[in-house]
This record gives C-alpha cells, sequence and structure tokens, in this order.
C-alpha cells in the first residue's frame, strides 16, 4: 500500500471536517469502528452509535495495538496520535479507501440504489459484465460479494456493509485482477456515509417508493439520502475515457429530482412512452418473460436482436432488465453480453424464487417488504396464474420500522390475493398482536372478511404450512418478506430462519417450528 502513515491517511478527509490532529505514525493494519476489531498498527475510529459511544473504548483499543485514534471530542495526552474530526462516522470510509489506497479508483464502479429491486438489477448487471469482461467484474451486495476468486457471505439483514469491509473487498477485487464491480447501495449506507470513499462511474436508479420513514423521518430525507449517490458520481475521480453516467427509472414520479445532478451523460429507461430505453411487446409466461426494446429521443444501440427474454417474471422484472441492459452497453460491454449476461440469471436468491418439491401447485419466496414490491410481486404471481385458480399470500411486517406499511401492505394483498395469511415478520421488541391487528384493519378496509378472505397465523412456520395445505392444483402460494435471509428478530434475540427452508418442510407435510411463536395456533381458521 502506498499510503502508509496517519497523516497521509488524514489527507483522504474532506478539508471541513477535519478539526485538528497530533502526532504521526504508521500505520500497517486496517481502518476499523470496533474496538474488538482492532489489530496492533491500525487505527481506531471512535463514532456514536444509538447506544454506545466509540470514545468509551479509546483506552481499550489503544491496550489492543492501535497505533493512532480519529474521534470527535477534543482530547488531549493520548500515548497515540489523535485526529478531531467533526463527524467521525462520514470520516471512516475516507480513511478506510485511504488505507487500501483507493481500490475503487482501479475499478469501473457501478452504483445501484431504489426501494426495490436493488439486489436483482445488481445481480444481472453483474452476470452482463462478468460475460463482457470474461469474469472479471465483481459484486458487493446484501446477499453476497463476488471478488473474483471465491463469493463472501456478507452476513448482513438489509443493509451495506460497513465502510471497512466495503474497502476491504473491493481491495480484494483489484488484488485479484478484476476490473469491474457492482454495488449495491442502501439509504441506510448512504445516509450513514458508509459508501464514503467509492468512486462509482454509473449510477442506477430502481425507484423510490415509500419505505424506511421509520429512520429518514420523511420521503424528502429518504429520497435525499438516495440522491447521495448520485452527489457521489459527480465528485467522484475520474478515470481515464470513462464518462459518468446516471441510468433512471423514467417511469419513478421522482426520475426529474435524480436526473437534475450533474452527469455526463443521463440516461432513462422504462416502460411507458418518453424514456430514451423502452421495453415493448411483454409475454409472460410461467417459464418467463420475453420482451422488445425500442429506442427513443435519437439514442440508439446497434443490437443482434430486440429481444431479449428472461427467467425472472413481472413488469418489474423487466425495469431491473432494462436497468442491466442500459448499464452494460453504456459501458460498452456489447450486445451479446446483455443477451447472454440477462438469460444466464435463472434466479436471484429470495427474488421470486420458485420451491419444488414435486407439488401440483406453484410457490415463490420473494424479498418484497414494501406496499410496492408486494404490489408488483402479487401482480407478477397473478399474471402466471391460470383462470379459476388461487393467489394465496403470506407475509408479515416488520416491528419498530414504519408502521404506516402495516396497513398499506394488508391492503395490497386485500386487493390482489384471493386469500391472504397475515404472520410474523422480526417483530423485534414490538407486540406482534398489535401489528398483526393493525394489518387485519388494513384487510378490513378493503372489504376482507376474517376466516373467508384472509386469517392471522403468528407463527410464521405454521402460516406458510397452512397456505400449503390449502393451496389446490394450479395455485400459486407467494411468501414475502423475507426472502433470502437467514433470521428474524424476536425481542432483541436474531432465530435462525429461512422462509425457503420452512417452505420446503411444509411442502413435506410439516410446518418448521423454530420461533417463540411456535404453538400459539391459528386466529379466524377457515
Amino acid at each position: 500500500m502506498t499510503t502508509n502513515t496517519f497523516k497521509q491517511l488524514l489527507n483522504a478527509l474532506p478539508q471541513d471536517d477535519l478539526i485538528r490532529a497530533s502526532g504521526d505514525t504508521e500505520i500497517s493494519a486496517p481502518v476499523v469502528e470496533a474496538d474488538s476489531d482492532i489489530m496492533p498498527g491500525g487505527v481506531f475510529v471512535a463514532r456514536r452509535g444509538l447506544s454506545v459511544d466509540g470514545h468509551d473504548f479509546i483506552a481499550r483499543a489503544i491496550e489492543c495495538g492501535a497505533a493512532a485514534i480519529v474521534g470527535e471530542r477534543e482530547l488531549k495526552n493520548l500515548s497515540v496520535p489523535y485526529a478531531q474530526v467533526k463527524n467521525a462516522q462520514e470520516a471512516v470510509g475516507f480513511l478506510a479507501a485511504a488505507y487500501h489506497d483507493f481500490p475503487a479508483r482501479k475499478l469501473i464502479v457501478v452504483g445501484v440504489t431504489g426501494t426495490d429491486g436493488k439486489t436483482t438489477t445488481s445481480t444481472l448487471i453483474h452476470s452482463i459484465l462478468r460475460v463482457a469482461t470474461d469474469g472479471k467484474a465483481g459484486l458487493i451486495s446484501t446477499v453476497a460479494a463476488d471478488i473474483g476468486d471465491k463469493t463472501v457471505d456478507t452476513g448482513l439483514h438489509v443493509t451495506t456493509p460497513g465502510a471497512p469491509q466495503i474497502q476491504g473487498l473491493l481491495a480484494q477485487m483489484v488484488a485479484n485482477g478484476l476490473t469491474h464491480c457492482v454495488l449495491e447501495m442502501t439509504s441506510h449506507g448512504l445516509a450513514q456515509g458508509r459508501l464514503n470513499g467509492v468512486d462509482i462511474d454509473v449510477a442506477v436508479l430502481t425507484n423510490v417508493t415509500h419505505e424506511h420513514l421509520d429512520y429518514h423521518g420523511t420521503f424528502e430525507n429518504y429520497r435525499a439520502a438516495k440522491g447521495r449517490m448520485f452527489e457521489m458520481l459527480s465528485r467522484s475521480y475520474r478515470k481515464a475515457g470513462q464518462p459518468k453516467i446516471s441510468i433512471i427509472n423514467a417511469d419513478d414520479p421522482n426520475a426529474d429530482f435524480f436526473a437534475a445532478f450533474p452527469a455526463d451523460k443521463v440516461i432513462r429507461y422504462g416502460l411507458q412512452d418518453g424514456a430514451d430505453f423502452q421495453a415493448t411487446n411483454f409475454q409472460y409466461s410461467p417459464d418467463g418473460t420475453r420482451f422488445q426494446i425500442k429506442f427513443e429521443n435519437g439514442y440508439n444501440h446497434k443490437l443482434t436482436s430486440d429481444v431479449f427474454f428472461t427467467t425472472l417474471v413481472g413488469s418489474f422484472n423487466v425495469l431491473n432488465c432494462l436497468a442491466a441492459i442500459e448499464t452494460g452497453l453504456a459501458l460498452s460491454s456489447g450486445s451479446g453480453s446483455a443477451f447472454e449476461g440477462i438469460e444466464a440469471v435463472k434466479t436471484v436468491p429470495g427474488r421470486m424464487e420458485r420451491i419444488d418439491e414435486g407439488q401440483d401447485f406453484m410457490v415463490i419466496v420473494d424479498f418484497a417488504h414494501t406496499p410496492n414490491a408486494l404490489k408488483n410481486a402479487l401482480q407478477a404471481g397473478r399474471q402466471m396464474l391460470a383462470p379459476g385458480k388461487k393467489l394465496i399470500a403470506v407475509f408479515g411486517s416488520a416491528g419498530l420500522r414504519d408502521r404506516e406499511k402495516r396497513r398499506m401492505m394488508a391492503e395490497v394483498a386485500a386487493q390482489i390475493a384471493d386469500f391472504t395469511i397475515l404472520t410474523a415478520e422480526d417483530p423485534r421488541t414490538e407486540s406482534l398482536d398489535e401489528i398483526l391487528q393493525a394489518m387485519a384493519n388494513g384487510c378490513i378496509a378493503q372489504g376482507g372478511v376474517e376466516g373467508r378472505t384472509f386469517m392471522r397465523v403468528p407463527d410464521r412456520g405454521e402460516a406458510l404450512y397452512e397456505a400449503c395445505w390449502m393451496a389446490q392444483a394450479g395455485d400459486i402460494v407467494m411468501a414475502c418478506g423475507k426472502g433470502h435471509e437467514q433470521s428474524m428478530c424476536f425481542g432483541k434475540t436474531e432465530y435462525p430462519w429461512d422462509d425457503r427452508e420452512a417452505v420446503r418442510l411444509a411442502l413435506r407435510g410439516m410446518p418448521l417450528l423454530t420461533l417463540p411463536t411456535a404453538g400459539e395456533g391459528v386466529d379466524g381458521e377457515v
């Protein structure tokens, strides 16, 4: 690494963030945020958290070998060099990037943000770029990270990794000879500065809908957090011959907001007229989706064919494919890479993932946990449904999160599904009964009748079993909200949980009874 002193790391900070610094020393180990992660010769960044203050662990970090400390308090007489900054949380990413010699500057980086579709779109772009670069494209998503020589389980619960982890993964990609990286960016990760120090070249927006208002407070704040990625685009290090490109969903009502951020090229994709890059002539079937592409506004690419096929279903996945195809074409990957890359993605973990145990009805596990995502998923299910067959939805709504979603999601299900089973989804320290009551009220507001069109089953394992038990030949059961996640939170404890495992067990004739709610019974049973 070329940067190996504390002062050199501090040079990576924005000028207005550094208040004062004293001393210098060689840095021979990574920048970290947790004292338990410190290695001799590393830098400990003390930041204030929701429940603990990192400044209280400075002494322990020094005992563990920290060579330097960064914090927000005015501290004197430390035994190691110290820098005081305005916002330690914002500083971590820049410092970690400098320690790893700015790995994002050595890669073509595609950032992907949005309320729904981030992981699927990131996976599709990664697939296209892998074809185009002969395998030299990496991926960091909320599911996993492909760093070239192996795939790393990022172990995340719906969020972007911490800044030191992101920079470490990017550095491994560079060391492994990769040339491109696709990076999924959540609103939390952006708002908390975890993506600071990442120099991006392409910014992709899927959509912005109702979500995370418990954290961001208002929709405007939530949208502004997404906007930070587009600010990063204009401020990022410029790589020779690589323009800064924005790729935006033209069908989203917020498209103009994001298109206003500076970029060398702004490209809009969509299903509606007016998009530069538009999908038409959809053909939906249980085995996948076919669609054509046309260009507008003088924008054009030479395609070997204008017909694409994806095994992914639903119009929302056509939008995800469009974003990925246009990203590949904008990076001059060639149309052949786009066709091959899209077809290579047979499924995305926990995203419209079909579970087959030989049953005569379809079961799909999807991550849909917002009103818009649930609407899209259920509409896709209905498009696959044969006449006279039923769509059965199973989902919940998380505790300590946006309360308004509970009613909204239940209303969506009441409007689209034939039968709805309301169940647990990370209730955390809230009352599960109260969450289910709020959701039941949403169903009733749309004409739902408990016991006839919906029921409450507190235990998720029993809820999935009930859904599979009532399904008839040709029906579709959709388990929404958990997707790829591997745990569920009750109180402050994360219990092992996988919807896909629970569905497989239900299809074999028994519920997965590992959650604290097991055995609580069924309300409103038909």
